[in-house]
């Protein structure tokens, strides 16, 4: 009995001390999927931010709009404690949900000017399942609702060490900035590059070793950017995933809704006058007997014109 003790107690102090010893594994798993009646710009999006998450999952169409609290339950059966959900209104707008399976937080934004890489055509690239650097705004600290935000970037965006289908390598950047109200978010790619020694050097400066190179030179760093490239407007806050009470709300928000029905309220209104002025001009001719009264010809006097040159 002694030796049994022996072993199961060593094993539990192994066991004890290993999490010490090694890496904390970060267990983040995405949950990505669209609703029904996106338009072929929002699925391209949907697709080059899966192909950004190694650690994400891609999942069919959800066909509800209304009870979103589903989709705890989907998150659960694939495994996954974060949901980033593509809600398309009107064939036209688009919303995006990130959540925090199952207690939340849940963010609702707006998507406005998304051009997907197919669009863009630029010459950056990146390898496929590589970790990502996130670069967030000073912005970002001040408001506690940014701050909220930013952990969901973090838990959503931020691939974890050893995921499955991650490469070990960092080639690109994901920066998120903030700018009138929105959150601008753009993908670049590092690139390094060797500097040449006459290059912005004097002879006597000393040459500056790198560790990251290897040939021991000086390295140049710089950003392309590869794409995709979206805004994102903050609408509310939710306590909790897809549900619970609203702990922030975005008042300066506009509906795209509101934004077109204002359109057409103007076009109406240029409409009405034209008409308020046509009916003012065929007054003007009623009162000068240039135009019949209820269908009949008003009656000629001697001076007409059609009298006279009869």
């Amino acid at each position: 009995m002694s030796g049994v003790y022996k072993s199961l107690s060593k094993s539990g102090s192994s066991k004890a001390q290993a999490p010490a010893k090694g890496v904390r594994k970060n267990k983040q798993r995405v949950l990505v999927l669209s609703s029904r009646g996106v338009t072929y710009r929002h699925r391209h999006l949907l697709n080059d931010l899966a192909s950004m998450l190694p650690h994400g999952r891609k999942d069919a169409k959800f066909d509800s709009k209304s009870n979103l609290g589903q989709l705890n339950e989907l998150a659960e059966l694939y495994n996954c404690n974060n949901v980033m959900f593509f809600e398309a209104r009107k064939g036209q707008d688009l919303y995006i949900w990130l959540s925090k399976v199952p207690n939340g937080p849940t963010v609702k934004m707006h998507c406005q000017n998304l051009h997907t890489m197919e669009e863009l055509h630029f010459t950056g690239n990146c390898l496929k399942g590589s970790r990502p650097i996130l670069s967030f705004d000073e912005a970002f600290e001040k408001d506690a609702h940014l701050r909220v935000i930013k952990e969901l970037f973090l838990h959503v965006f931020g691939v974890p060490e050893g995921a499955r289908k991650s490469k070990p390598f960092i080639d690109h950047e994901i920066s998120f900035s903030v700018a009138d109200g929105k959150i601008w978010v753009r993908n670049y790619q590092i690139t390094e590059v060797e500097a040449s020694k006459t290059k912005d050097r004097d002879a006597s400066e000393p040459v500056k070793e790198s560790k990251s190179g290897s040939g021991g030179k000086d390295t140049d760093i710089s950003l392309v950017e590869i794409g995709p490239r979206f805004v994102l407007t903050p609408i509310i806050i939710q306590e909790g995933s897809f549900g619970g009470p609203i702990v922030y709300e975005n008042r300066l928000f506009v509906s795209p809704n509101q934004v077109r029905a204002e359109l057409r309220k103007t076009k109406a209104s240029k409409h009405n006058a034209r008409a308020e002025k046509q009916l003012e001009l065929l007054a003007k001719k009623g009162d000068l007997g240039l135009r019949r009264q209820g269908g009949k010809e008003l009656p000629r006097d001697e001076l007409d014109t059609r009298e006279l040159f009869a």
